[in-house]
């Protein structure tokens, strides 16, 4: 039930998606990885997806995401009707989260 995407990350839950769909959801969190791993030394990184209301064109994701660093563990989470619209917004919460507050 678990993709892993060059050995540090994990997606959980993704499975079920029809392929064009992951092909996008890869892209999306390599990309991401890709930005953060230049900001601070990058573990690892483990997105989640739930289904949370399964009905026909009224589905919600729930998606948490736990980004590892050297130093911390950084986490966040949303439920969102369009799935790549809230992968987006988890990611981009768990990168707020890992930034210095100034």
């Amino acid at each position: 039930m678990t993709l892993v995407l060059g050995g540090n990350i994990q997606l959980t839950g993704f499975r079920d998606l029809d392929p064009a769909t992951l092909v996008i959801v890869k892209k999306v969190v390599g990309n991401f990885v890709k930005n953060v791993s230049t900001v601070t030394a990058f573990n690892s990184l483990n997105v989640t997806l739930k289904s949370v209301h399964e009905r026909e064109k009224s589905e919600k994701y729930e998606l948490h995401a736990h980004l590892k660093t050297d130093n911390k563990v950084h986490t966040s989470y949303v439920v969102e009707r369009n799935l790549l619209v809230g992968l987006d917004a988890v990611l981009k919460k768990v990168e707020k989260e890992m930034r210095p507050r100034e």
